[in-house]
Parts: C-alpha cells; structure tokens; sequence
C-alpha cells in the first residue's frame, strides 16, 4: 500500500494545498484519506485536495512525501491517471 502526497503549493479558496494520490487503487485511497478526516466531496476525478493543515495528518498516516512531476508520473504510470475531459472508467 503506497499512498502519495505532494507538497501544500496550490494555491486555492485562500488556502495552500496538495494532492493525495494512490498508485495501487481508488479503493486504497478512499480509505486512506477517510482516515485522516479527508471528506468524499474532496476527491476529484483521480486524487484529494488536501488543505496544507492535513498535510502533516497525511505523512504522520504513512503517506509519502514526493514532487508533484513525481507523482502525476506514479499515477500515470499505475494507469490511474483521469484528466479533465476524460471520462471515469
């Protein structure tokens, strides 16, 4: 189980934020961010926006901390990647 996070440089609604992503299922993910008080309404297509005061919630829960580059790779790689336009599968 690996769960990805990038760091809070998003910015949005006068907040920073991340993205939390799996690179194994939508089902490992779900259930991660459910553990660390994420709610459903903030997943989008492919991953969670994560307020920077989760972020450390997130890593303390075993999420690990790498560049967004790297992990838009991993979950396009793990062919889990959902842009905007394309339809979920």
């Amino acid at each position: 189980m690996t769960v990805y996070i990038d760091p809070p440089t998003w910015p949005g609604h006068g907040r920073m934020w991340s993205h939390l992503v799996s690179d194994v299922s939508y089902e490992e993910l779900h259930a991660f961010a459910a553990g660390i008080g994420c709610p459903p309404r903030a997943f989008e297509r492919d991953h969670y926006d994560v307020p920077s005061y989760r972020y450390a919630a997130a890593v303390g829960a075993g999420a690990v901390e790498i560049g967004s580059k790297e992990l838009v790779r991993r979950l396009t790689a793990a062919g889990l990647r959902r842009p905007k336009g394309r339809p979920a599968a």
